[in-house]
């Protein structure tokens, strides 16, 4: 598989997975773990398929074109070592902040960040994954934080397993109903809406009810 397949995979992946299982069954694993190590290990690669992409590899499961009993732990770690290269990175970045005291660094906001993680790491951590972008920048901005890493860790292995296990069974026993797969589209992003929604609105109580303390 040369580059300008696997770039055309990635913009139609929902078109293309079928073929490509067809043709490079023998390299396809390799090819869904590294979009997955990507999107949530390496920021500029927010944009890589997430959700859809493990659900529709569920439905694949179904038909037998690819392995679910290899497949999702595959997947599981793929998560979870993207999740602790983006921690990692987060981590050296903020390191490098105190240790140079920068002034347009808020220090505050710092440490506020830090025991936000160490106080509601997990929550965030096991509804992230779901949430497009969220997943990507979460870990990154828990390394900045300076988030325990133990927490950290527990936290991730929790998400990923949660993530993993909801996506590729519900693909494998939902994914080849006409319905679901003809509007695989509007699913992902009403999806993507409700999580946005949930956090907006726990933001917004959160906020009244510090308003109320004052």
């Amino acid at each position: 598989m040369d580059f300008a397949q696997f770039l055309n995979f990635l913009v139609h992946f929902d078109q293309q997975l079928g073929g490509m299982i067809a043709h490079h069954h023998e390299v396809i694993y390799v090819v869904l773990f590294a979009v997955v190590f990507c999107e949530i290990g390496v920021l500029p690669l927010f944009f890589l398929p997430g959700d859809p992409l493990l659900f529709l590899c569920g439905a694949f499961c179904a038909m037998g074109a690819l392995n679910i009993w290899l497949l999702t732990p595959l997947l599981f770690v793929a998560a979870v070592s993207g999740s602790i290269l983006s921690y990692g990175t987060g981590h050296a970045i903020g390191q490098r902040a105190y240790t140079l005291n920068y002034r347009w660094l808020d220090r505050g906001a710092l440490q506020k960040t830090h025991a936000f993680y160490e106080r509601y790491g997990r929550v965030t951590f096991i509804l992230s994954p779901f949430i497009a972008v969220v997943r990507t920048f979460a870990p990154f901005v828990g390394g900045i934080a300076g988030m325990t890493f133990e927490n950290f860790l527990i936290s991730v292995i929790a998400g990923a397993a949660v993530w993993v296990l909801v996506l590729v069974p519900g693909g494998y026993f939902f994914g080849n109903i006409p319905l679901i797969r003809d509007h695989m589209g509007a699913i992902v992003l009403l999806g993507l809406a409700l999580g946005l929604g949930s956090l907006v609105v726990s933001g917004l109580v959160r906020a009244y009810k510090a308003r109320l303390r004052t």
